[in-house]
């Protein structure tokens, strides 16, 4: 199914208020070809330069699958920065404005005690940086048995900046059948080895080299 509109798309009238919202009206190529297969509850991989609107193609169907009767952490995005973190974290809570869904960034470089009480009121989405993510899985203020839903974003930035062994730990710690989902710019074979480890036939949508540089970004150097 080709999506040209996300009205064509099965969401809730609070979730397509949330994109209405932010301006969208017709979805991004990664977002027609992403939605679907995660709104069916699919493994995705997807290769995606930022700005692309990846945030969205994962973002709306984690907003979707929420259950709001249920307190507990049910989506977990890891990022490899704290300013991607953040940017995720106020994309999906912009998404979810009108749902009642509550989203938390998580990361280093700010105070722990100010994310644990946020985590302590109760949370559905969690978008952390590996590090501070492991951080409170030690301390016991982050528990992930009610996950259903884990997006690794920017995977190729993340196992270069040496944290593969803190998403080997993260992902053990989830329960096996939830859904997994990847987005890379580039699939070189430790990001393969990821998906290899903790996906199940998972659908794949990739773009050619030659259509990864985006042309409406204009380029300085």
């Amino acid at each position: 199914m080709q999506v040209q509109n996300f009205n064509d798309l099965p969401l809730s009238k609070d979730v397509l208020r949330g994109i209405k919202a932010l301006g969208f009206e017709n979805p991004s190529p990664i977002q027609a070809q992403s939605i679907m297969p995660l709104l069916e509850g699919r493994d995705v991989i997807g290769q995606a330069q930022t700005g692309t609107g990846k945030t969205a193609a994962f973002g709306i169907p984690m907003v979707e699958s929420i259950d709001l009767s249920d307190k507990r952490v049910q989506g977990l995005v890891l990022a490899p920065t704290r300013e991607l973190a953040v940017q995720i974290a106020e994309h999906i809570s912009r998404i979810s404005r009108y749902t009642g869904v509550r989203v938390c960034p998580i990361y280093g470089g700010e105070k722990i005690n100010r994310q644990i009480q946020q985590l302590k009121r109760g949370v559905h989405i969690v978008v952390g940086t590996p590090g501070r993510t492991i951080d409170h899985l030690e301390r016991g203020t982050l528990r992930l048995g009610a996950v259903r839903m884990v997006v690794l974003d920017e995977a190729d930035r993340m196992l270069d900046m040496g944290f593969v062994n803190d998403i080997n730990k993260i992902l053990d710690r989830v329960p096996e059948d939830r859904q997994t989902s990847l987005f890379s710019a580039t699939m070189d074979r430790n990001v393969w080895k990821i998906c290899d480890r903790y996906m199940d036939r998972p659908e794949k949508i990739l773009v050619s080299k030659d259509e990864i540089a985006l042309v409406q970004i204009e380029q300085r150097y």
